[in-house]
C-alpha cells in the first residue's frame, strides 16, 4: 500500500557503480583505524510495576557502538533494529507462547541536514524520535525504552517475556525506499516489504554490506516470571 506522492517530488538519486566502489574504499580504509571502544551490548526486559497490568519496559543497550556500523550509518547505510517480545506462560508441561509484539528502530543519516534521524515503527505507525547532530545522541534516542502492547489472556497464571533483537545495516537496495519511508509516501523497507527490484541489485547491495564490514547481531534477554492477577 503506497501513501500518495506529493506530485513533482523528487525521488532520492540511486547510488551508481564508481560512487558504489569510492565509498567501499573509503569504508575499508576506515576498517584499518582504531576501533571504537565498544561496550558490551545486551537487551533489558524489565517488568513493571503493575506486572500483568502493564507491559515491559524494552530497551537494546549499546548495541550501534560498533565502528563499522557506524561508518556505514555515517556514509548512507541506514541501521535497523528488530525487536519481538514474546509472552510465555507456565506451569504445564511445558511453556505455552501467549502472544507477541514486534516493532523496528531505524537510525538514518541525512547529509542534507547533516543529522542523523531516528524512527520507531510499531504496524503501520511511525514516530519520529527526532533528529540528532551525532550518533551519541541517536544512539541515547535508539536506546530510549518502549513497552510493547501485549495482552495478558489469563489471570491467575505465571507469565515470563522474551525479547529478541537483531541488529543490521540496510543494503543499497533498500536505501531509497527508506529515504522515501521517511518522507511518508511509503511503507518501509525495514518491515521485510520490498519493491522487487533486481536479483542482480539485491544481491549486489547484499555482498556489498557484507564487504565493507556491515554489522549484524543478534541479542536476546529474558523477564522474571511473574504472577498475573
Amino acid at each position: 500500500m503506497r501513501l500518495p506522492v506529493a506530485p513533482g517530488r523528487p525521488r532520492a538519486p540511486l547510488l551508481r557503480a564508481p560512487l558504489v566502489l569510492a565509498l567501499a574504499l573509503v569504508l575499508l580504509a576506515a576498517g584499518a583505524a582504531p576501533a571504537w571502544a565498544q561496550r558490551a551490548a545486551r537487551v533489558e526486559v524489565q517488568l513493571p510495576e503493575r506486572p500483568g497490568v502493564e507491559g515491559p519496559r524494552v530497551r537494546a543497550v549499546h548495541v550501534l557502538e560498533n565502528g563499522r556500523l557506524r561508518d556505514l550509518v555515517r556514509n548512507g547505510f541506514p541501521a535497523r533494529l528488530h525487536f519481538r517480545t514474546e509472552l510465555w506462560s507456565t506451569g504445564g508441561w511445558l511453556n505455552d507462547l501467549e502472544g507477541s509484539a514486534e516493532w523496528d528502530v531505524v537510525v538514518h543519516y541525512d547529509p542534507l541536514a547533516s543529522s542523523y534521524q531516528v524512527a520507531r515503527l510499531v504496524g503501520e505507525r511511525v514516530t519520529l524520535l527526532g533528529g540528532y547532530a551525532d550518533m551519541a545522541q541517536a544512539q541515547a534516542a535508539a536506546e530510549r525504552a518502549f513497552v510493547p502492547s501485549i495482552r495478558i489472556p489469563r489471570q491467575g497464571r505465571r507469565y515470563y517475556y522474551v525479547t529478541r533483537v537483531e541488529v543490521e545495516t540496510l543494503s543499497l537496495s533498500d536505501l531509497d525506499e527508506v529515504n522515501r519511508w521517511l518522507r511518508g509516501e511509503l511503507r518501509p523497507a525495514v518491515r521485510g516489504e520490498r519493491n522487487p527490484g533486481t536479483a542482480l541489485g539485491r544481491g549486489v547491495g547484499r555482498l556489498f554490506v557484507r564487504l565493507v564490514g556491515g554489522a549484524h547481531q543478534e541479542l536476546e534477554a529474558r523477564s522474571g516470571t511473574f504472577l498475573a492477577r
